[in-house]
């Protein structure tokens, strides 16, 4: 029987039933059975053990076919050897849902692995949904319900859900939300995901009406194109934060290109929580510093901000921390400056950082911040509170707090200090304000609410090319490949073919199929050829040795530039053929590729690799001879849309420099964009190429166009 769709069992049962209830308050099934009678459970809830008693008031009963209606969901806290007889029970009796609390499955060696596997077994076989095994199970302070084995008190009550591959991170965090006074929704432990996962769960938790924001701790995804594809649709509706670990892994496998060799499994990582609107974290901390402020505070308009504070040191170290997050300092109005002139001191700073000095009030902090929320070219405000010297900051806080309330824009708070802002503290988070004990982390959440904002007006865009021009492509592209494969045993491709390389002129015709631009050039396998060739193509010319294991063919000198006669022609020919020796079997050359030159212009590098995870990923960046030492490329999952290609220019200083640089005239950036988008769309539409580069695409002056000089594809093995 295929494994049902439904997860209601796990997020909204009518009755549970704890198998492995303990009377021994050691025991994890005595925590798990306690927890669910003080979170009041309002559903049927059945405690199973054959030792028979009672916990908790309640009767404990010998077995869970004994169990009286409604039960739909099982809770298994008893050895894992145990477990799939009890499974099958729980299949038998009709449950569809079940968590595997217990321990000692894969994370314990082979034999764990294979009582995993007989769990799924069962499972299968019932239709039953399994979350674990090795986790602590899962909460919600709404329903409410707590079905994990974690000390008590729990959360209280919130609007952030934390889904975790670990149940230890879960343990922590579900005290330290207590402390940091905010509140979870749900709480969700995955354990070693053998049948629910990460993804499978993003739907159902983000549903939930009392969760606004979802954050994730990941070790990994199970399916990354289903990932992207779920966290795609969650990201639109509710801010999705995950915080991915063991970004440092070794491990990269064997690659042959310069896109191969600086592509990595975080790189893929960055580049599916890019497309599907994830926010990455790089700490816990930072995770729910961000939470906070998308769960609390209205969203940006734009990326000016003012500061309002009554110090001047954290005020400038405020202003650094915002252009730090790529927020700007709003300039003020003049009525602005001249409102807050009426009701400060003559000393007081009126730009931003608008400076109240050490004597504010209470209430010139509440008006202050009023009139600066007023100013129409104002996004959000960061105000900074320090312990005041003549009043409390818990007097402050309260005059901020309606104010904060009323407002449009974000508000956050650093609240500076620690014994003499506990009242205000409390204040802060009684209100959901979002509050911070430095600067810079305010001013990162400041930068988040903005980023947020930015992304939701970006929802709908999709990949640039029309049905008609990527149709166009695929087909002639396939039609290239047919006639490739069918010249087998010809003897004319016999080295590519052995090596995976296609022959550069088979990936020029792909990548013109494409709209790309390639200059004119041909194969010759002789000087007379050569010559002939580049009568035709007409000079100046470039010759450069063919050979699919040739990876730089600078490097051995295998390049021949401005060769303006024929003569130049016929004797670079021969110079490269004594120049470059190949020492490697399967290396020889297979003749010079003649190229029509190129006018000068800025170089760039476009690649693309096939992820195991997430498909085919693209890269853009400097190009050239030095794109491995310089490391400026950023990568993208394909097909881009155009503000995701405009994203990977603006991201690198190989795009940025497009624009002109000093006394670097502007180059044809229209025509990187436009050959990125159309090399996106080819990487993805042909996952057997394993590796594609453009390296250099050469971008002539503004409205000249783009070439691509030297290309590579890789097939699959």
């Amino acid at each position: 029987m295929p494994l049902s769709n439904s997860l209601a069992p796990f997020f909204s049962p009518r009755g549970i039933a704890v198998i492995g209830a303990s009377h021994n308050p050691t025991k994890l099934g005595y925590g798990l059975a306690r927890n669910l009678v003080q979170s009041n459970y309002r559903g049927a809830l059945h405690f199973i053990n054959p030792r028979g008693g009672s916990l908790f008031g309640r009767p404990i009963i010998p077995s869970v076919s004994a169990a009286p209606d409604p039960v739909d969901l099982a809770i298994l806290l008893i050895p894992a050897v145990g477990i799939p007889p009890v499974l099958e029970e729980c299949g038998r009796r009709g449950l569809r849902a079940a968590i595997i609390a217990s321990g000692g499955f894969r994370e314990t060696g082979p034999q764990g692995a294979q009582l995993e596997k007989d769990c799924l077994l069962v499972a299968q076989k019932y239709g039953m949904r399994l979350m674990g095994p090795n986790c602590v199970g899962l909460l919600d302070t709404h329903l409410p319900l707590d079905a994990t084995f974690l000390p008590p008190p729990g959360p209280p009550p919130g609007d952030v859900a934390f889904i975790s591959q670990s149940g230890a991170i879960c343990a922590a965090v579900n005290d330290w939300a207590r402390g940091q006074g905010f509140g979870l929704s749900r709480l969700v432990s995955l354990g070693n995901q053998v049948d629910v996962t990460e993804t499978d769960v993003l739907a159902p938790v983000a549903a939930d009406p009392y969760t606004h924001v979802l954050t994730l701790y990941l070790e990994g995804v199970s399916d990354g194109r289903r990932f992207v594809e779920e966290a795609t649709r969650v990201a639109q509706s509710k801010p999705v934060i995950a915080l991915k670990v063991g970004r440092f892994a070794s491990g990269q496998r064997a690659v042959t290109s310069h896109t191969g060799a600086l592509a990595g499994r975080e790189s893929a990582f960055n580049a599916a929580f890019r497309r599907a609107g994830v926010i990455r974290a790089e700490t816990s901390e930072e995770m729910f510093d961000w939470a906070r402020a998308l769960a609390w505070c209205p969203l940006p308009k734009g990326r000016s901000m003012t500061i309002l504070t009554n110090a001047g040191g954290p005020g400038v170290t405020a202003a650094d921390a915002l252009e730090s997050n790529g927020l700007t300092l709003a300039n003020l109005q003049e009525s602005t400056q001249g409102a807050l002139s009426s009701i400060l001191p003559s000393a007081a700073s009126l730009h931003n950082p608008v400076d109240m000095l050490a004597s504010a009030s209470p209430e010139q902090y509440a008006s202050c911040l009023e009139i600066l929320l007023a100013d129409d070219g104002i996004n959000g405000v960061l105000v900074i509170l320090p312990p005041p010297p003549m009043y409390t900051a818990g007097a402050v806080a309260m005059a901020l707090i309606p104010v904060i309330h009323s407002a449009s824009k974000p508000v956050v708070i650093a609240l500076m200090g620690e014994r003499l802002i506990q009242e205000a503290v409390e204040h802060f988070r009684a209100a959901h304000v979002p509050e911070y004990r430095f600067p810079e982390r305010a001013a990162s959440a400041l930068a988040i609410l903005a980023r947020r904002a930015e992304f939701l007006a970006q929802v709908g865009s999709s990949p640039a090319l029309t049905r008609s021009k990527k149709r166009k492509g695929l087909k002639a592209t396939q039609a290239i490949l047919d006639e490739y494969h069918s010249s087998a045993g010809t003897g004319t491709r016999e080295t590519a073919k052995d090596n995976n390389f296609l022959p550069t002129e088979i990936a020029s015709r792909i990548l013109h199929a494409y709209g790309i631009a390639v200059p004119e050039s041909g194969l010759a396998r002789s000087p007379d050829e050569a010559v002939i060739l580049a009568r035709q193509i007409g000079f100046p010319v470039a010759l450069k040795i063919a050979s699919p294991l040739v990876l730089h063919k600078s490097d051995i000198g295998g390049v021949l530039l401005n060769l303006s006669n024929e003569s130049s022609v016929s004797q670079g020919f021969a110079d490269l053929i004594k120049a470059t020796p190949l020492s490697q079997p399967g290396q020889e050359i297979q003749g010079m590729l003649v190229q029509k030159m190129i006018p000068p212009g800025q170089e760039v590098i476009i690649g693309a690799i096939q992820d195991a995870q997430f498909g085919a990923l693209v890269m853009f960046g400097s190009g050239g001879i030095e794109v491995e030492g310089l490391k400026d490329v950023e990568f993208a999952l394909a097909p881009l849309t155009p503000a995701e290609a405009e994203s990977l220019l603006d991201s690198t200083w190989a795009g940025r420099r497009l624009n002109g640089y000093r006394n670097m005239p502007s180059a044809d950036r229209k025509a990187v964009l436009n050959s990125l988008l159309r090399f996106s769309h080819l990487a993805a539409d042909f996952p057997q190429f394993e590796e594609i580069e453009i390296n250099p695409l050469r971008v002539l002056p503004e409205g000249n166009g783009a070439y691509a000089l030297d290309i590579r594809i890789c097939l699959n093995a």
